[in-house]
């Protein structure tokens, strides 16, 4: 005789009528029905289908060590379950070897979430073995607060409220929509996270859903020592304005008539620096900006820089001086309620979009981009990239000049370097030479020969960061305007700036920290 067959059946949220046919079907012609339960209590699963099981079958209670909170160390909480689990398998195993079917009963799916995976995993190898998908309590929780879960290409989490504060909060900022399971003890953690991010007026709270006992409340009403584990809460994704313009803006959230949809969320706007290019040289803070934006907004070869993207995400690139248009998409979108990330290479506060999305910002007239959230995340700049891999010129007081005339007049360019000259600042030049300006660099090379030493260390840093990466140290003597780009960033030391040898060739450039008494009054 051969051995039974494994089966673990989904049989819904709890409302019989859930239950699906081939579950029943299976159920009813199994020997062996086993199901999951807290002691001295049937189970929600055995609730569920009682009304149809025979009077011969043979029940299996399979009874948690521990149910609720976990036990306060040194409890072995692990220990405890993997040992349970591991008895169970045993406890079927000897039914399977006598030839007898044996169906496992489990709320929801089986294997979302479900306590028979771990079963699955012990057993299927050795016995055959069939899943059948159950309705599960996340699209229960929605028919019974009558929303739709996503809008087109809406991303959707589903996550355990057993996480970490900070790793529920790190994957709920900026999220789309999202279902937050098990939440039991842990109901007073989730709702502060939740009112951190701004979620709360968007959440819903679905205690039992189908089942006797069903609710449906704001959480601002729960009580958390009230909140049993079959609880969760939704956050349904919000329909964006314009996505469908023919069916009337008031179905945006759809919610049952006790529970009006709560007015659209603004969005977010974050202004970031990638650095200088090298994915290790860009912030934490920039790269997980960047995993949780809906929108990516920039230069195209900036947004190159900016990935890896998910496929959802839209990446929404553009010439170099289409900065304003830029500044301006980014806010539409972040008013329509989207998460938006503007990116610069360097720092976004250096010659960047930082200071873009502040101009059109001030001009605005849109109340709904002033509400938007706004927020600068610094990043290398091209100066700090090149000073450190030449040394540390800028180890003293230093100033950053744009030699572009585009937004400026060349007799202030010019008025400037004079007076940081004669201030013996390091200069930091950006943006020194391009086709469309080919003799300014030389022009601004001509004001600093008059005024500083020809021996003057001059570091010239090109793409740094990049693959294409190239240092160059030389004298203001001997500097020629051809050796400079547009991605090129000049550093001319000052009086003070000196130069010592590597050890495996070339040099380092350094400018002291102290100031002679004499050079500074004079």
């Amino acid at each position: 005789m051969g051995t039974g067959r494994l089966y673990g059946l989904g049989v819904g949220p709890g409302d019989p009528e859930l239950i699906t046919l081939k579950s029943l079907r299976y159920l009813r012609a199994a020997s062996v029905v086993a199901y999951y339960a807290a002691r001295d209590k049937p189970g929600n699963a055995l609730t569920t289908v009682l009304p149809h099981l025979r009077p011969e079958q043979i029940r299996v209670p399979l009874i948690y060590p521990v149910t609720g909170k976990k036990p306060e160390p040194p409890y072995d909480y692990e220990g405890a379950m993997r040992e349970f689990y591991d008895a169970s398998a045993a406890q079927l195993a000897v039914h399977l070897d006598a030839g007898r079917d044996v169906v496992v009963v489990s709320e929801g799916d089986p294997l979302f979430y479900g306590s028979f995976m771990y079963l699955h995993d012990r057993l299927a190898e050795r016995y055959p073995t069939e899943v059948v998908p159950g309705v599960c309590s996340v699209l229960a929780s929605a028919a019974v607060l009558g929303t739709p879960l996503v809008y087109r290409d809406q991303q959707f989490q589903v996550l355990a409220a057993t996480l970490p504060e900070a790793t529920l909060r790190e994957r709920l900022a900026g999220v789309e929509a999202a279902a937050i399971m098990k939440l039991g003890s842990n109901f007073a953690k989730v709702r502060r996270v939740l009112t951190e991010l701004g979620l709360l007026e968007r959440a819903r709270y679905v205690e039992r859903a189908t089942m006797d006992g069903e609710q449906v409340r704001h959480i601002a009403e729960i009580d958390p020592e009230s909140v049993p584990y079959f609880a969760m809460i939704v956050i349904p994704g919000q329909r964006w304005p314009g996505a469908e313009a023919a069916e009337n803006a008031e179905t945006a959230l759809p919610l049952s008539p006790a529970h009006p949809a709560p007015a659209p969320q603004s969005g977010r706007l974050t202004v970031v620096g990638l650095g200088p290019g090298a994915a290790e040289l860009m912030a934490p803070a920039v790269r997980a900006e960047l995993d949780a934006a809906q929108d990516i907004v920039g230069y195209t070869t900036y947004v190159e820089l900016a990935g890896p993207f998910r496929p959802d995400q839209r990446l929404l690139d553009s010439d170099n001086r289409q900065e304003l248009a830029r500044a301006r998409l980014a806010f539409d979108l972040a008013a329509q309620g989207r998460r938006v990330v503007v990116v610069s290479s360097g720092d976004p506060g250096v010659f960047a979009m930082a200071a873009a999305v502040f101009e059109v910002l001030e001009q605005a007239d849109d109340p709904a981009w002033h509400a938007v959230e706004l927020a600068i995340l610094p990043g290398i700049s091209a100066a700090q990239a090149a000073a450190a891999r030449a040394g540390a010129p800028l180890g003293h007081d230093f100033c950053v000049i744009s030699l572009s005339d585009n937004l400026k007049p060349w007799s202030i360019i010019a008025h400037r370097l004079r007076h940081a000259v004669d201030a013996d600042l390091v200069l930091a030049l950006y943006n020194p030479r391009s086709l469309a300006r080919p003799t300014q660099f030389a022009d601004a090379l001509a004001i600093l020969r008059e005024r500083r030493a020809p021996e003057t260390p001059v570091v010239l840093g090109r793409d740094i960061g990049r693959a294409a990466e190239s240092l160059t140290v030389t004298t203001l003597a001997a500097l020629q305007p051809e050796q400079v780009d547009m991605r090129t960033v000049v550093i001319v030391g000052s009086s003070l700036t000196r130069q010592v040898a590597r050890a495996a060739g070339g040099q380092w450039v350094y400018t002291p920290r102290w100031c002679s008494q004499t050079r500074a009054t004079d």
